[in-house]
């Protein structure tokens, strides 16, 4: 490991991150990411073949189940690019998912599920409810005892990808106890999910019914693993979304930069008007300050501790930097930059998309507030 201060790169990282880099840039255009945004499904069933196929998706996960036995500071390069390119696609919740049973699951649950991720099967999480708490604690949905089984009843939302995954692990109450329960899509009825419209037109999101719907005894997690379980996919989540983040929030600085660089007005070119170029200029700042925090948290991530420190910096540096950076490329482009047609719109609608998923930069100080004083 090359050690740079707190921040470290694994030749797997760099790696990772050249392939990535070259990949999605080729598999992912503007051209296409407009185009899946009108497609059903969201994402290229083609491409999520390769991605599998390249081994993305074993990454993270341990080698007794048929991964590759890397950490998730070898996934993020991989979901910076994916952000920087809005690759679409169930990437992020698929390995979410895998981190909550490599923690939280049983023997049997990891040794059912985790080979079949880690060989392209598509998962997910439903945590979220109607009050859209950022608490993973605050759950209504329940399970309840039913024959040598459990019957599910209350409703999620912003459940990603849930009408292709195959496992979907949702967040529920027993005996005042929040326990994670594993439900295999062949559990659910179609009818029990509901296409949402959210401002990211790149990603897809459902609602579930879980009313109706009955799991085995084995496929719910024990009650101490499952707070683990959750205490880990919410700074997993943070850290990944991090990624996506710096991506996106570099692609929509080189955006903003190719404008101001050929637009001309009055005789010359935009970018040398001081009113745009410092804008600018503080957004680059503030985008190489979230990297920092980004990977200095990739680095840091298994530390006890420091861990949940760095992964909640590199979050509220992350929003911050992004929704400005795109707020401002909507603005130097003018009118034209309040249309769907402009490509700053789709980083600000991701920017929006990402802060309201696992806190925004507001939430995560408050929690930092509580780790640091």
């Amino acid at each position: 490991m090359k050690n740079l201060g707190t921040i470290g790169f694994s030749e797997e990282q760099v790696e990772l991150m050249d392939v990535a880099t070259s990949f999605c840039r080729d598999k992912s255009p503007v051209e296409k990411v407009r185009a899946l945004m009108e497609d059903a499904r969201g994402y290229d069933p083609d491409i999520w073949q390769e991605i599998t196929d390249l081994g993305w998706l074993a990454i993270a996960v341990p080698e007794e189940y048929e991964g590759v036995g890397l950490s998730l500071a070898e996934v993020v390069p991989i979901m910076e690019q994916m952000g920087r390119r809005l690759l679409a696609g169930p990437f992020m919740t698929t390995t979410l998912a895998a981190q909550a049973l490599i923690v939280g699951g049983s023997e049997a649950q990891k040794s059912a599920w985790l080979p079949q991720i880690a060989g392209g099967a598509i998962a997910t999480l439903a945590l979220t409810e109607q009050e859209g708490d950022w608490n993973l604690d605050n759950v209504t949905a329940k399970a309840e005892v039913s024959g040598d089984g459990y019957a599910l009843s209350g409703t999620k939302q912003f459940v990603t990808y849930a009408g292709d995954a195959e496992l979907i692990i949702a967040s529920v109450v027993l005996d005042g106890e929040v326990r994670l329960a594993l439900i295999a899509r062949s559990a659910i009825a179609d009818s029990a999910l509901r296409r949402e419209a959210i401002i990211d037109e790149t990603k897809r999101s459902f609602e579930l019914t879980l009313d109706g719907i009955s799991i085995d005894a084995g496929a719910l997690m024990d009650a101490d693993m499952s707070k683990a379980a959750l205490a880990h996919i919410d700074l997993a989540a943070n850290l990944l979304q991090s990624a996506e983040m710096c991506g996106g929030t570099q692609a929509v600085i080189d955006y903003t930069l190719e404008y101001l660089r050929t637009r001309k007005q009055f005789g010359k070119v935009i970018g040398e008007y001081q009113a745009l170029k410092h804008p600018i200029t503080d957004a680059y700042i503030a985008y190489e300050k979230a990297r920092s925090h980004m990977f200095s948290a990739a680095h840091s991530f298994a530390d006890q501790g420091r861990g949940e420190v760095a992964a909640r910096m590199a979050k509220a540096a992350a929003d911050k930097a992004y929704s400005h950076a795109a707020d401002r490329a909507i603005q130097f482009h003018g009118g034209f930059g309040f249309t769907h047609d402009c490509d700053a719109q789709l980083y600000r609608r991701n920017a929006i998309w990402n802060a309201s998923q696992f806190g925004d930069a507001a939430w995560q100080r408050t929690k930092l507030a509580d780790l640091l004083f």
